[in-house]
């Protein structure tokens, strides 16, 4: 049933929420369900997701956080108006590629080497009727050919995308009409073209042709 479906509390007819019965749930209960919530969670990440997660090598392992609502909005409000081949580079769930597609940056692929988390891409994608519209490939970013992208999505870690060979990487590789978008953590060798929303909203975007004239010409 949807909480919507119960109304609120002290409408007429309507229980307090917790109301069991007439005997409301106690701090005992409370507890208990707080417990159980937190033994769901850490079940679903045990069964599901960190079979998947030891399958990756250890310096790309990040740990899956989806993106906020407001992050995703961020990062398509810098790709606006843009168009062109699109990727995430460990795009987890797949939420920032469904919702590319969705602006009209096609097309729009996911790497992630996750197989739970490709599952729950490829879900997400049926789900919102794109199936076979957009990728999810299992495959090392390191690896990935990125000189046909016009737009690259990055929500890793400092782990990960503060390390120079990522930055070496997009560098020798994109074209410079790409732009680079990155979530929770800037690349901090570079000066971001446009930034967006603040503390973990906040999102970075770096144009490649300013990003090299940077690097080339060194102040």
């Amino acid at each position: 049933m949807d909480l919507g479906e119960l109304g609120e509390p002290g409408e007429p007819g309507v229980a307090a929420w917790g109301d069991t019965g007439g005997s409301r749930l106690g701090g005992r209960g409370l507890l208990e369900l707080a417990v159980a919530s937190g033994v769901a969670a850490w079940a679903t990440w045990a069964l599901l997701l960190m079979p998947g997660f030891r399958r990756v090598p250890l310096r790309l392992q990040v740990p899956y956080q989806p993106s906020s609502p407001q992050q995703v909005a961020n990062v398509l409000a810098l790709l606006r108006d843009r168009s062109g081949k699109t990727v995430d580079l460990g795009s987890g769930d797949g939420r920032l590629v469904v919702e590319a597609y969705k602006q009209g940056l096609r097309p729009a692929i996911g790497y992630e080497l996750n197989p739970w988390l490709l599952g729950l891409s490829n879900y997400r994608a049926w789900k919102a009727g794109y199936h076979g519209k957009v990728s999810f490939l299992k495959q090392d970013l390191w690896k990935v050919n990125l000189s046909d992208c016009y737009n690259v999505i990055v929500f890793l870690a400092p782990s990960v995308d503060q390390k120079p060979p990522l930055a070496a990487k997009l560098l020798a590789e994109l074209p410079n009409e790409a732009r680079v978008v990155s979530g929770r953590f800037p690349f901090p060798s570079w000066t971001p073209s446009s930034t967006l929303g603040q503390g973990l909203e906040q999102v970075w975007a770096y144009d490649m042709k300013e990003v090299r004239q940077a690097v080339q010409n060194p102040p």
